[in-house]
């Protein structure tokens, strides 16, 4: 997480050219940061490298990114809370481009959506949670951020798992396996 901070905030010192640059990096870093954070839940080996995974998968990452900011954004514009459960259906897109790598940017989205319904308030209410954390966090002058932030991304981490094994049941339920095997 700390190589993770420190690469972020290198990256706005840069001038000029710092809002380009993080608009064309922010994509594979998040998918990195989240192979990073699956790994870590699912107990696996990890690897620093693991941060800069998510640029194997540049255009997937970008794009969806990109689509994933241009989305929520057109929802704001409507009203505040609209953009607000759009951000949270959108936000398993990038574990399941970290688990499926060929997954093209709208299906992952698509797919966050799918599985998000029924679920948005409990992702909420696990967000807010962190709340209280973070205000201690910002007393230590953000020192704090650097227990914090690994935490909530491993908790995200193991939500998605949840919500994963739960789509993939109802979506098991929903089609027999007589017809599956067929």
């Amino acid at each position: 997480m700390f190589v993770y901070f420190v690469l972020t905030l290198a990256i706005s010192f840069i001038p000029y050219m710092s809002f380009v640059i993080s608009i064309i990096v922010t994509g594979p870093l998040v998918l990195g940061l989240t192979i990073f954070s699956i790994s870590l839940a699912r107990k696996e080996e990890i690897e620093t490298k693991q941060i800069f995974s998510g640029f194997y998968n540049f255009a997937n990452a970008l794009g969806l990114y990109i689509l994933i900011v241009i989305f929520v954004f057109l929802w704001l514009l409507l009203l505040i809370i609209p953009g607000i459960i759009y951000g949270i259906a959108y936000s398993q897109s990038f574990y399941i481009l970290a688990d499926k790598p060929k997954t093209a940017p709208l299906a992952a989205i698509k797919t966050s959506r799918e599985m998000m319904n029924g679920y948005k308030m409990k992702y909420f209410l696990l967000q807010l949670s962190f709340l209280g954390w973070a205000l201690l966090c910002i007393l230590t002058i953000g020192i704090g951020f650097l227990w914090l932030t690994p935490y909530i991304q491993v908790s995200n981490a193991i939500f998605y798992d949840e919500l994963k094994a739960n789509y993939n049941a109802k979506f098991e339920e929903a089609i027999p396996a007589e017809t599956i095997a067929e």
